[in-house]
């Protein structure tokens, strides 16, 4: 009996992990196995960015689902969905890409605070093409910016770069979703060496730092800014919609980056008007 009920779990576990929700990492994935396992009243929530939360063995079906859901919001500042509810998916494919918004208005992104916190207006940082043209973050108004804070001494940054570049490839046609790579702790053409080897496609831009030692970014009016002030850590990747408003931020990599192509086409199509 032990082991029959062991090799359900397992044939639940497998079918788990065939089957996931999105964005999630192997932790998210574990959980969610475990989620399905569960006995009584159960739900599992999540939020763009990889946010999870859940909650099994409910007094009832609306406990778990408050449980769950509240569960998620700890752990992130984007709007948590019910996944699965006792087993079932209430999951809305369609609506999953429109979480980013409602996006603010000429007025409001007018009046927004200069932060990196969503609803924030990013910080006007400089920097410069590969060709040596000058750039700012203001500059690239009317378009989605995904900013993306990155090392080529960085592991993780390393291991995701290829999944960033097939994001990038799948939306270069369209002309109002932008990638800005900026290097940290790294003088430009020693990032470029590795991407170079690596053959990577993506428009690399200089944040200006000089070296392991430079921890600096510059403003357009010739601030600096720590990085760990904008990134607590490497990799570190904001989304700003046409206004410049922060919409999306994540630290560390993420499970799986063409994931979030539906959202950066949402964000294009509904953010600045």
């Amino acid at each position: 009996m032990k082991r029959a009920a062991a090799s359900l779990a397992l044939l639940v576990a497998a079918a788990a992990w065939a089957e996931t929700p999105p964005q999630l990492g192997t932790q998210g994935r574990s959980d969610y196995a475990a989620y399905l396992a569960a006995r009584g009243h159960r739900a599992f929530a999540i939020a763009p960015g990889g946010a999870w939360g859940w909650k099994a063995e409910a007094a009832t079906r609306g406990d778990a689902e408050e449980a769950a859901l509240s569960a998620c919001r700890d752990n992130t500042p984007q709007k948590c969905v019910l996944y699965s509810v006792d087993g079932q998916t209430a999951f809305d494919a369609k609506a999953w890409p429109r979480l980013w918004g409602p996006y603010a208005g000429a007025a409001a992104a007018q009046r927004a605070a200069v932060g990196h916190g969503l609803g924030e207006r990013f910080p006007d940082l400089a920097f410069a093409a590969a060709d040596g043209r000058k750039l700012t973050v203001s500059g690239l108004r009317g378009k989605v910016v995904v900013l993306h804070f990155w090392g080529s001494w960085c592991g993780p940054c390393r291991r995701e770069m290829p999944e960033l570049q097939q994001l990038h490839e799948s939306l270069e046609d369209r002309g109002d979703v932008v990638f800005v790579p900026l290097q940290v702790r790294e003088n430009f053409a020693t990032s470029l060496q590795w991407t170079g080897a690596q053959k990577l496609r993506l428009p690399f831009y200089d944040s200006g730092s000089t070296g392991g030692s430079d921890a600096a970014l510059h403003t357009a009016d010739g601030r600096r800014i720590g990085d760990r002030d904008i990134a607590m850590s490497f990799p570190t990747t904001y989304v700003l919609d046409r206004r410049g408003i922060v919409i999306f931020s994540h630290v560390g990599p993420v499970a799986d980056w063409r994931e979030y192509r539906g959202f950066l086409v949402d964000a294009a199509q509904r953010s600045g008007r």
